[in-house]
C-alpha cells in the first residue's frame, strides 16, 4: 500500500510542477510581449531577460521530474 501511495504522490508532484512551469512561461511571455509593445527599442534586452526567466521556470519542472 505504501509504495502505491508514494507513486501517486510523486505523480501529483510532477503534474503540479508541470502546471506551474507552464503558467510561469506563459506569464513571462505575456509580460515580455507587453514590454516590447511599450518600448520596441528594448526588444533585445527584454528577449534576453525573458529567455532566462523561462529557462528558470522550466528548470523547476525538470528538477521535479528527475527527482521523482
Amino acid at each position: 500500500m505504501t509504495p502505491m501511495i508514494a507513486e501517486i504522490t510523486g505523480n501529483i508532484q510532477v503534474a503540479a510542477a508541470a502546471i506551474g512551469a507552464t503558467i510561469g512561461v506563459g506569464l513571462v511571455g505575456m509580460k515580455a510581449a507587453e514590454a516590447v509593445g511599450r518600448n520596441p527599442g528594448a526588444a533585445t534586452p527584454v528577449l534576453v531577460q525573458s529567455l532566462i526567466g523561462m529557462a528558470l521556470a522550466e528548470g523547476i519542472f525538470f528538477v521535479a521530474f528527475f527527482l521523482k
